[in-house]
């Protein structure tokens, strides 16, 4: 049996360029590649459609260097 995608929505600080975002979503899909990513810079809001695990997600952003926690 396939899990349903489901929308996580990320709250991450530091980033602060292109190259951030670039390296968050290379983080998340590491975890699904599948995962459709949308980064706002401006916000540090990041929403994902993936079947990962939401504080999966943010643990592994933060081991990346990036202060991550899901977004309530």
């Amino acid at each position: 049996m396939v899990d349903a995608a489901k929308k996580i929505v990320l709250a991450v600080d530091g980033m602060t360029c292109a190259g951030c975002a670039e390296a968050v979503k290379r983080v998340i899909r590491k975890a699904d590649p599948a995962a459709d990513i949308s980064v706002a810079l401006e916000t540090g809001r990041v929403e994902a459609l993936t079947v990962a695990i939401g504080e999966d997600l943010a643990a592994a952003v933060s081991k990346a260097g990036y202060d991550a926690k899901v977004a309530a």
